[in-house]
């Protein structure tokens, strides 16, 4: 039960027993009335559940941080990132602050600063992280709610920022990239470049790919399975590989494949005896970057502003990201006309409109449409693009 106590004849305060034990003190009331007065409403509060205790607002952001973190129940790269960001720019800036003292016009004023220095990206990931934190600070009865509030006002606000649409390419000029790929990389970069193209795969799922879940049948047909927990291959901030579930749960999935992929992927496995897929050409494990600036950038953009280079590459689909490869494959399959249920599962997408997602289903006849048109596509690319035999000798299997 709080009672009041004077400190000096104008000065009283308020004195509890706290929840985890000892006794807690609120200062600052004029007189007695105001004291007994703060302990009803305090009482009040209590059997609502409402009541927050002074104490835990003098909580330091630096003394939070770490039980916060260690609490998450979030996957390793998204930790790891909540970890680096509280590192680098949470705890420099509010770390000797109080939570009861963090106010969203202060919060707000950091956010620009950091704007002035940061990609807008980096920045939304930043305060997402410090609100994340505020909030669980909150259900912990901390601080009575998250300071920060949404933007009403202001340059970014009542105006979506537009994101850069992806640029994706035509079956003709994935396979032209492809080609460049066997020549300035190897062939097991070309065949997964084509995987990528031909099933809308990620990369992560693709590189972490296992020969178990590569399933080639006799009669032609073949899919890929992303398996629910190993399905994907990651890479931490501080450079490791390990392999984890995929981006969501509708990404565990089954991708049919086309009769030329499954014929290209049956001799691209007599290449090496890695128990991954896709390896390097010195049978390591793939990382997003290295790939990116030894392949294929080089063979999407070409690398005509280099005086003297070991092999001459001509611009294919400048700008083109390993991911447009996906945007591509989506393209290609509304072009088709296949049924959104369909790509939204091969893909491994969520319809928004969950009544029609739970009811709806693709039948074999319009998987059947989607693999011939996908062999449809690699017969008009060949047709498209004829090259040396040389270079083309990664895909005589197909």
């Amino acid at each position: 039960m709080p009672w009041a106590e004077p400190v000096t004849d104008d000065n009283w305060r308020v004195r509890y027993r706290r929840d985890g034990g000892g006794k807690g003190a609120i200062t600052g009331f004029p007189d007695a009335k105001a004291a007994e007065d703060y302990i009803a409403d305090m009482a009040t509060d209590r059997r609502r559940g409402t009541w927050i205790d002074p104490a835990g607002g003098r909580t330091l952001v630096a003394e939070w941080a770490p039980d916060w973190l260690d609490a998450l129940d979030i996957d390793r790269r998204t930790e790891e990132n909540y970890r680096s960001i509280v590192r680098t720019h949470i705890l420099p800036r509010w770390g000797t602050t109080a939570l009861a003292d963090v106010t969203n016009l202060d919060s707000r004023r950091w956010e620009k600063e950091l704007r002035s220095g940061l990609a807008q990206a980096t920045v939304v990931s930043i305060m997402k992280c410090f609100s994340l934190m505020l909030t669980d600070a909150a259900d912990e009865k901390l601080i009575a709610a998250n300071p920060l509030q949404a933007r009403r006002r202001g340059r970014r606000n009542g105006r979506r920022q537009r994101r850069p649409r992806q640029i994706w390419a035509e079956p003709r000029e994935v396979l032209q990239v492809a080609d460049q790929v066997a020549v300035k990389y190897g062939p097991g970069g070309a065949v997964l470049v084509v995987t990528a193209a031909w099933t809308g795969a990620r990369w992560g799922e693709l590189v972490g790919l296992q020969r178990p879940n590569l399933r080639l049948f006799d009669d032609g047909t073949g899919v890929i399975v992303v398996d629910p927990d190993i399905g994907a291959l990651h890479e931490t901030n501080a450079g490791g590989l390990f392999l984890g579930p995929p981006k969501t749960e509708e990404s565990a999935r089954a991708i049919s494949l086309p009769p030329f992929l499954v014929s290209l992927l049956r001799d691209h496995l007599t290449t090496h005896t890695h128990p991954h897929v896709f390896v390097t050409p010195q049978g390591q494990l793939h990382r997003r970057s290295n790939f990116a600036r030894r392949a294929f950038r080089p063979a999407a953009d070409g690398n005509l502003d280099i005086l003297s280079p070991a092999v001459r590459l001509y611009p294919v689909k400048p700008g083109l990201k390993f991911h447009g490869l996906r945007h591509s494959h989506k393209t290609w399959m509304i072009d088709d006309a296949v049924p959104e249920i369909a790509q939204a599962l091969r893909l491994g997408h969520i319809l928004p409109d969950k009544v029609r997602d739970a009811y709806s289903h693709v039948a074999a006849g319009v998987e059947r449409r989607l693999i011939d048109a996908l062999q449809d596509h690699w017969e008009k690319a060949k047709a498209e693009s004829r090259v040396a035999p040389e270079v083309a000798a990664w895909r005589a299997a197909a």
